[in-house]
């Protein structure tokens, strides 16, 4: 079965997620929380292998680090992809460890060249190590750094170009960043060309308990915001069904609820055309 729009697995959500038929219906989860010998987590995504796909995220490989990706942390990743043969591998265009410390942020980085040769390098360890490609998420942003030598679009492309890797394009982190930053959402989204998307990420957002809607921070705690949905349609109107996940990782709701919102990105990937290679197989 193909899968159309997915949702982030809650383990509390298990017996629904267990008895939901919904066509398409597939579930993500972060690879870290799953790097485990044995115990009720494996159970549980055993289980939902049976009737549905599923994705690993990951948010623990630093792939901006200047350092190579811990091999241990590798082989546990591969150990999973093997178990589970998950239709998709994504990764963050980030940093988050450094010397053996483990920060709990996803941090940004000046897009230079000698940058863009560190994490190509990094992304083409990573894709050996598994014997797939990956995608490279899109990061959200909060202020300006200095010497940037490439906009996003053109670093991300360029990734693309050099490893074989795709984009996971997470729509809310492109509006939090321009709102953050400065910049159009549009113009970010129409740079991308749809040949290089293999999977789509809608979230919700929360504005700032002191800024208020100056500073717009990605908090997965909420529903996705309606210029994030128009953000999206725009989006598959021009280059097809991609595989869409909404997240939500704070202030969890129902699985109703959150299947409501799966099931509004359900239908506009049914009024999107298909990919001209739809077979994502191979990521």
């Amino acid at each position: 079965m193909r899968p159309t729009a997915g949702l982030g697995f809650k383990p509390e959500h298990f017996d629904e997620a267990m008895a939901c038929q919904a066509v398409g219906l597939w579930f993500e989860v972060h690879p870290e929380n799953y790097m485990v010998a044995g115990g009720p987590r494996l159970a549980m995504l055993e289980a939902l292998r049976c009737d549905h796909e599923l994705s690993l995220h990951g948010v623990g490989l630093s792939l901006a680090a200047d350092a190579d990706p811990d091999p241990a942390h590798l082989a546990r990743l591969k150990a999973l992809v093997d178990r589970f043969s998950p239709f998709v591998v994504s990764e963050h265009l980030a940093w988050s460890a450094w010397q053996g410390a483990y920060n709990p942020d996803l941090l940004p980085f000046p897009r230079t060249r000698a940058a863009l040769d560190r994490i190509a390098a990094n992304i083409d360890r990573t894709q050996a190590a598994l014997g797939r490609a990956i995608l490279v998420e899109n990061p959200s942003l909060y202020m300006p750094l200095e010497g940037h030598d490439l906009d996003e679009v053109e670093f991300l492309l360029e990734l693309v170009r050099r490893t074989g890797c795709g984009l996971l394009v997470d729509v809310n982190n492109v509006f939090v960043s321009a709102c953050n930053l400065g910049f159009s959402p549009e113009a970010y989204l129409d740079a991308v060309p749809g040949s290089a998307i293999g999977e789509i990420h809608l979230a919700g957002h929360t504005p700032d308990g002191r800024l208020g809607e100056r500073l717009l921070i990605d908090t997965h705690g909420a529903p996705v915001a309606e210029p994030v949905w128009r953000l999206y349609e725009r989006l598959i109107a021009r280059v097809g069904a991609r595989p869409t996940l909404i997240e939500r990782d704070e202030d969890i709701p129902s699985f109703g609820d959150l299947l409501s919102e799966r099931d509004r990105a359900a239908e506009i990937l049914a009024g999107g055309s298909l990919s001209a290679d739809p077979d994502l197989a191979h990521v």
